[in-house]
């Protein structure tokens, strides 16, 4: 099966509270603490819009509205934003597959991302995995010299995902939070809420002999959770402006 990304459709999960950095947000959403005179989560979009991504859907919960409200005043050009607020805490995975649910759209694939961090992908990386139909979906991965703050994912020779290692010191393979799914895998996720996606998904999957293929980058990344990287934003976007879909006038 022939998939490429602008056949696809994104997932970001925005419902992140901000609890490190909430003192630096005043009253708004994690997703939209301001960065380069823009909400994080704006940039996002643009960079997914770069990708050719044409719809993404907001998995939003505190102060949904507010983002809401910012992408139908200030749409991206080429992009459907739709939000799909949650009503309880479901997860990271039951936050996805509420807004899949949810937003109504068809889709082959779905690539799921976090709203609090940037990692500059080729998503058609992960796309043209899809082409060997025993991949079920595919996670985005960088090397770290220390693991300690993650965990690490564990891949066998041919680069599938065989598990995970509890945080610990040394080098590993961590997560980017770029996933990339196909449709007919969402209905393998256990049924519970709330739904996480590293602690029982993934473990849930693998044990089940489903196929998902790591795949490492070597990309600039930003995860804006912490005041000293929050602080650090505005440059990274700076130096990687190429990165974005330009903004029309």
């Amino acid at each position: 099966m022939s998939v490429s990304p602008e056949k696809t459709a994104a997932v970001i999960l925005a419902g992140g509270f901000g609890t490190r950095i909430k003192h630096l947000l005043g009253d708004l959403p994690k997703p939209m603490a301001s960065v380069n005179g823009r909400p994080f989560i704006k940039w996002i979009v643009r960079w997914l819009a770069a990708q050719k991504i044409q719809n993404v859907i907001l998995s939003t919960g505190y102060l949904s509205e507010t983002i809401e409200r910012h992408f139908q005043s200030q749409p991206v050009a080429g992009v459907k934003v739709t939000c799909v607020p949650e009503t309880m805490p479901l997860g990271t995975a039951g936050g996805f597959l509420n807004a899949v649910h949810q937003s109504k759209i068809n889709s082959s694939a779905w690539f799921l991302l976090n709203g609090d961090t940037l990692a500059f992908a080729n998503l058609a990386d992960a796309t043209n995995q899809l082409r060997d139909e025993s991949i079920a979906g595919v996670i985005f991965g960088r090397e770290v010299a220390d693991t300690s703050r993650y965990g690490s994912l564990i891949a066998d020779s041919t680069g599938k995902l065989a598990g995970f290692a509890e945080k610990r010191p040394g080098q590993g393979v961590v997560s980017t939070g770029i996933y990339l799914f196909r449709d007919s895998l969402l209905k393998n996720f256990p049924a519970q809420i709330p739904l996480s996606l590293e602690q029982q998904v993934f473990p849930a999957l693998t044990a089940a002999g489903v196929s998902l293929k790591v795949l490492r980058m070597n990309a600039p990344f930003l995860d804006i959770g912490t005041p000293d990287t929050l602080c650090e934003a505005d440059a990274f976007i700076r130096q990687n402006i190429a990165q974005f879909q330009p903004e029309i006038a």
